[in-house]
């Protein structure tokens, strides 16, 4: 059955002269929340916050200024001078956030109740966050699996732990950086520590020969080395371990030193001082390295 052209217009009329109540009292409704949005802004004070604003950002660029110009001329004082400029820097940001909107609205219970609701919603996330890393510092604490003065590998990362809080763990690593990590990274993540409260640590190097080298020479060698460093634990054994090494490119052996150091902050000097010397002993014994092989392809 089909419809002609005056029925449809018909249909359309009354379905838009129901519909018209609804959208004007949406409307109306949109209105009224404008008006009363409107009603809360100070007008007059909005140009008072532009100045403000302007003032914060002249403060702020002769901080930055001044902080450059000092440390420029005394390089002693630039990490003081730049955190008493963070330290400033948060309190111009907070009078001038606060000063706009007390000079921009007209506070009463209703923007009251906003802010506390805006507050509270922020705090709890940022308490949420704050929570884990307290309660995964008190495991660490009381769990330990590393403890001040460790020397531990995470995540890639290889040094000491200088300090253990509440929130984070810091590690200096052998190039002096420091590292922060949160402890709620140490409830999921494998930690290694190289020596778990002790001052000595293993210290593992390896070695690699041609096959057709004598190999009690070389083990000898290496364990004298290592007997005879200045940084050696002797109370610990000294330990050598051979083994075959075979890889695309070379068939070697390989000896690997175990060998404890009097302090892990020796490690490197340890490591150094028996490379260089068994390297050097090798040479005057003729105890060749492997040779690399060159693969070679057919030409057809």
């Amino acid at each position: 059955m089909t419809i002609n052209l005056p029925f449809k217009l018909l249909i359309s009329w009354i379905m838009l002269t129901l519909a018209l109540p609804s959208y004007a009292e949406s409307g109306a409704a949109n209105l009224d929340s404008l008006t009363e949005i409107a009603s809360l802004i100070r007008w007059s004070g909005v140009f008072l916050s532009i100045i403000v604003v302007f003032i914060a950002w002249l403060m702020l660029k002769f901080t930055q200024n001044l902080v450059d110009s000092i440390g420029s001329q005394f390089a002693q004082r630039r990490m003081l001078a730049q955190k008493l400029q963070s330290f400033f820097q948060f309190f111009v940001y907070m009078t001038a956030g606060i000063s706009v909107f007390m000079l921009s609205f007209r506070v009463d219970d209703r923007v009251l109740t906003l802010i506390g609701g805006t507050l509270a919603v922020s705090v709890g996330f940022a308490m949420k966050d704050l929570a884990a890393s307290f309660i995964a510092g008190l495991t660490v604490m009381i769990d330990r699996p590393f403890q001040v003065g460790d020397r531990v590998t995470f995540e890639g990362h290889y040094g000491d732990i200088v300090t253990i809080g509440l929130r984070s763990v810091r590690m200096q690593t052998l190039t002096d950086d420091i590292i922060t990590i949160p402890n709620s990274k140490f409830l999921s993540d494998v930690v290694v520590s190289g020596n778990y409260g002790a001052l000595d640590m293993q210290v593992v190097i390896p070695f690699y020969v041609a096959l057709d080298q004598d190999l009690t020479l070389a083990s000898d060698i290496i364990r004298e080395a290592a007997a005879s460093s200045r940084y050696i634990h002797l109370p610990k054994p000294i330990v050598v371990l051979v083994k075959q090494d075979i890889s695309d490119s070379y068939f070697a052996i390989k000896l690997t030193l175990k060998a404890y150091v009097l302090d892990i902050k020796y490690e490197k000097l340890f490591e150094t001082d028996i490379t260089l010397r068994v390297m050097q002993e090798f040479k005057k014994q003729n105890i060749c390295p492997p040779s690399i092989m060159q693969s070679t392809k057919l030409s057809r």
